[in-house]
C-alpha cells in the first residue's frame, strides 16, 4: 500500500527542542488546528536534560532561529504518530519564491541532529 502524504501550511508558535515544535495548521476554508505538536521525522536531536543538556540547548536554539514564528509547510503521513502522541512531519521553509528547504535535513547537515529511523 502506498503512503498517503498530506501537505499543509502552518505557522510555528514554539520550538521545544531540536526535533519538536508546536504549530498552528491551516487546513483551508478558514479552518485551523491550533497548538499541534510535531516531531520532525527521520531525525533525533540531543535532549534538554541530563548529559546532553548543553548540546540540546544549542540544537533547540538553532531550530528556533530558523523557524520560530515563521510560516512553514508540513508534510505528514495520515495518523502516523510516534510514542508520545506527536505527529511525525517533514518541515519545509520557503527560502525564496519556489525554493524550499527541508528543515529536518538542515538540522542534520548543520550538526544539530542525526538521522534516526523510528
Amino acid at each position: 500500500m502506498e503512503k498517503v502524504l498530506y501537505h499543509y501550511k502552518a505557522v510555528v508558535t514554539d520550538v521545544y527542542d531540536g526535533d519538536t515544535c508546536t504549530v498552528d495548521i491551516d487546513l483551508g476554508l478558514h479552518t485551523w488546528i491550533k497548538g499541534e505538536k510535531l516531531r520532525l521525522n527521520r531525525i533525533n536531536a540531543p535532549e534538554l536534560k541530563g548529559t546532553e543538556r548543553t548540546k540540546g540547548l544549542k540544537s533547540r536554539d538553532h531550530l528556533r532561529n530558523i523557524i520560530n514564528g515563521k510560516e512553514v509547510y508540513i508534510e505528514t503521513i495520515k495518523d502516523k504518530k510516534e510514542k508520545y502522541g506527536r505527529y511525525l512531519a517533514e518541515v519545509w521553509f520557503e527560502e525564496s519564491k519556489g525554493k524550499f528547504l527541508n528543515i529536518n535535513d538542515k538540522m542534520v547537515k548543520d550538526g544539530f541532529a542525526i538521522y534516526k529511523k523510528y
